[in-house]
Parts: C-alpha cells; sequence; structure tokens
C-alpha cells in the first residue's frame, strides 16, 4: 500500500489498523477543521472516512492496481467538538476484483456513532 497523501497528513490523519478484513484510522479535529458553528466540519469527517475506505480497497487490491472513489454517501448522526479524537472503522462489504463496496463507521471518543458511510471504490490497473 502506498504511503498516506499529503492531504490526510494534513488533517493528521492517523492509520491505527489496516488488515483485508477491517481498517482502522484516527483523527484529533483541530480549531482549523471546525466548521462556522464551532463544531467539526463535515467535510473533514468525510475525508476520514474516505481516507479509511481508499487504505481497505488498497489492502483489498492487486499490487498493480490504484482505486478511485465513485460513490461516497455519509449520514452525519452527532456533532463533533474541537478536541475530540474520531475513530474510522471500515468493512468491506464486497471486494470485487473491479469494484469494492466499503462502510465506514466513524465514532466519537465517548463512543457513540457520529457517522456512517458508504462508499464505492473502482479498481483500476496502475503502473505508477
Amino acid at each position: 500500500m502506498p504511503p498516506q497523501s499529503n492531504f490526510a497528513g494534513l488533517l493528521g490523519i492517523e492509520i491505527v489498523k489496516v488488515t483485508p478484513a477491517e481498517v482502522i484510522c484516527r483523527m484529533r479535529v483541530t480549531e482549523a477543521m471546525a466548521n462556522r458553528n464551532g463544531v467539526l466540519h463535515g467535510g473533514a469527517m468525510m475525508t476520514l472516512a474516505d481516507n479509511a475506505a481508499g487504505s481497505a480497497a488498497f489492502i483489498n487490491s492487486d499490487a498493480d492496481q490504484t482505486n478511485t472513489t465513485v460513490e461516497a454517501k455519509t449520514n452525519f448522526m452527532r456533532a463533533v467538538k474541537v478536541g475530540d479524537v474520531l475513530t474510522a472503522r471500515c468493512v468491506p462489504l464486497q471486494a470485487g476484483r473491479r469494484i469494492q463496496v466499503l462502510q465506514v463507521t466513524v465514532t466519537r471518543s465517548d463512543g457513540k456513532v457520529a457517522a456512517v458511510t458508504t462508499q464505492t471504490h473502482l479498481l483500476l490497473e496502475w503502473d505508477g
């Protein structure tokens, strides 16, 4: 699996676990990630979910492939305060050779679900 993107690094996303069955990432919410209401911006939460799903797609694909998100749907369930630490757990629902469907559950540090994202990834041949 290639290293994380610079964008993921900018947000401080940390990969905790990567296996074909599960990917876990964490992210501390900073003031720079807040929306105008002072809580986490939904785009930052979706970036965390996308990073977890993309990592799962990579680990479940051949070495000469890459992947791209072709569909993403997120249900936001709870606000997340600045200073909280989010955990994103991604499990593949379908890990095919060309299409993968992945589900990411994002929880706050109190264990409550903040969001659930379902993504479809297209696997592409890649020569670097």
